[in-house]
């Protein structure tokens, strides 16, 4: 006779915010300065960006209600959002998981990873091809003689 073992979930988030989807992220990079705010709210500062349904925004709210990354709390006919992690908090978690995942826990490894990427990405000239000068191709069956620059584009 197995016996299934319940857990019980803390109350605070029990995902990562890496784990949360684009859409989500984007409603609580809204909501996080508002502090607590509606869908309406949200939906208006991301209507500057990027526009979306007033009932998508709704079901993402809802979504993280359920994974318990916002609470909610019925205020009349609408809930109010409020984050139960604060943007410093969310950014923390998520850096120590990719240390943790891709530099086996050294955030040095991590530094140094950015610094030489960094270093790689500064502004530069795009390289330059070197020019080719023009082919010249004779086509002996109908004698006529065809000059053709390779560093033209074709169309």
């Amino acid at each position: 006779m197995d016996q299934v073992a319940t857990t019980q979930r803390s109350p605070g988030p029990r995902h990562s915010i890496l784990d949360l989807a684009p859409l989500e992220l984007e409603c609580m990079s809204a909501l996080w300065p508002l502090g607590e705010g509606t869908v309406r709210d949200i939906h208006r500062r991301l209507a500057a960006s990027r526009p979306r349904a007033y009932t998508t925004i709704m079901t993402i709210m809802d979504r993280l209600a359920h994974k318990g990354v916002v609470t909610r709390r019925r205020v009349g006919r609408a809930y109010r959002y409020q984050p139960n992690l604060s943007v410093n908090e969310a950014r923390m978690s998520a850096i120590e998981k990719i240390v943790v995942g891709f530099f086996d826990g050294s955030s040095e490894a991590l530094l140094a990873h950015l610094a030489a990427n960094h270093v790689r990405r500064e502004p530069s000239l795009p390289p330059q091809l070197p020019s080719r000068a023009p082919v010249d191709t004779t086509d002996t069956s109908d004698e006529q003689s065809v000059t053709r620059q390779l560093n033209k584009p074709l169309l």
